[in-house]
């Protein structure tokens, strides 16, 4: 199956308390059984089958953000925290991308 073919439909309504999950997104499905395993009465797994997963959860349980963009501002000023904490030179050592 193509990735794009692999999609992930939510649908839930005003009326009814529980949100249906169909997936083939990995960490999705993780993070859905480990819930599932853990609170039983919230969430539960419907049906596993070729890398699909079809769950169902309480609505109150399950969310989506909407992040706005950053602006250019907080960009630099995100760069300018993790220049002065050594992050940026950590991550290039971790990569093998350091240069001495």
């Amino acid at each position: 199956m193509r990735k794009k073919d692999k999609f992930t439909q939510i649908y839930f309504n005003e009326a009814d308390p529980m949100t249906e999950i169909d997936t083939y997104n990995a960490d999705l499905k993780r993070r859905l059984r480990g819930f599932a395993a853990a609170y039983p009465d919230l969430c539960r797994i419907e049906e596993e089958d070729d890398g699909r997963m079809s769950a169902v959860i309480d609505k109150h349980r399950f969310g989506f953000m909407l992040t706005k963009p950053y602006s250019e501002e907080r960009k630099q000023a995100i760069r300018e925290a993790g220049k002065a904490k050594g992050i940026h030179t950590r991550l290039k050592k971790e990569v093998g991308g350091a240069r001495e």
